[in-house]
């Protein structure tokens, strides 16, 4: 049991706040630029991840399809998230084995611009039961819920799930 409380997911909130308890089964790979690798927790400067990252699934195969999710719930800020969540990035039909390019995006990418203390920014990829069979989309990126529209779509479970921190750029920090 002392495992799942070194979880990075548990230990800052993402399951609870956004995820419910999910075991991996899909290996899924998010990079911003050429080298910056997300890890869970890790921090990133806005100005690092303003360009969409490259989001690999190593899926079963390509007849697999998966949604991808990005969200912030800690809008406006996270110590009163009363507009938890809000959705930055989109992409359904990724075939597995590819990356988030070769899906269809629903919403473009929004990059982080948080304002007011550290926000998470969470990257929830779902299987889905087929091809184009996501088809209950969201009718604003404000108030976006991943486990209601996961439910809508019958996107079951996350098979992946993987997020960042970022807080505001000063000046003398861009430096």
């Amino acid at each position: 049991m002392a495992k799942m409380s070194s979880d990075p997911l548990i230990v800052g909130r993402v399951i609870g706040d956004v995820l419910d308890f999910f075991s991996p089964s899909t290996k899924m790979l998010v990079t911003y630029g050429n080298k910056k690798k997300v890890y869970n927790g890790h921090e990133f400067f806005p100005s690092a991840v303003a360009t969409k990252p490259r989001a690999e699934i190593q899926g079963s195969d390509l007849r697999t399809f998966y949604t991808l999710i990005m969200t912030d719930p800690d809008v406006p800020g996270p110590s009163d998230p009363y507009l938890r969540e809000h959705l930055m990035w989109l992409v359904t039909d990724i075939p597995g084995t590819t990356d988030a390019s070769f899906g269809k995006e629903i919403v473009s990418y929004e990059a982080p611009k948080p304002i007011i203390g550290i926000h998470r920014f969470v990257f929830a990829l779902f299987k889905q039961k087929g091809r184009q069979t996501v088809s209950r989309m969201p009718v604003s990126t404000d108030n976006f819920d991943t486990r209601r529209f996961a439910a809508d779509n019958e996107l079951g479970l996350p098979v992946a799930a993987v997020f960042f921190n970022a807080q505001r750029e000063t000046a003398a920090r861009r430096r």
